[in-house]
């Protein structure tokens, strides 16, 4: 099987924008629930904490852009230790679209933006 995931697989979306019918499977990847949203409005397939960044990482990283290449190099060392999570996203992805939900404030610096690239790397786990 090519290891290789088609980009369109794989989408980003903030949990307060609203879903859409093309979301495919709507993962929540953060250990936290966002904030003043309810359970049915996020329409998800699943919420994986076990996807997320550790609490301690997490708070390390508060997002600082700055800390942004540190926090990838951590985050893809955190998921290489329980790889039977990441390989069942990896999967999820080949056979159609998913979309990571996430609650963070900045669109371009967080986990779902990592996660992407993980899964995008046709060997996983890297930093791109």
């Amino acid at each position: 099987m090519n290891s290789t995931i088609p980009a369109s697989h794989v989408r980003i979306k903030r949990a307060y924008v609203a879903p859409s019918p093309d979301d495919g499977e709507r993962i929540l990847i953060d250990r936290l629930w966002p904030r003043g949203v309810k359970k049915e409005n996020l329409q998800l397939a699943e919420w994986n904490k076990d996807l997320a960044p550790s609490a301690e990482l997490r708070k390390w990283f508060n997002h600082e852009p700055e800390r942004w290449p540190e926090f990838q190099r951590r985050y893809a060392a955190e998921l290489a230790q329980s790889p039977e999570h990441f390989a069942a996203l990896r999967a999820r992805a080949h056979q159609g679209v998913i979309t990571l939900v996430y609650g963070a404030h900045d669109e371009e610096v967080n986990n779902a933006v990592a996660m992407r690239g993980y899964l995008l790397s046709p060997d996983g786990l890297t930093i791109k």
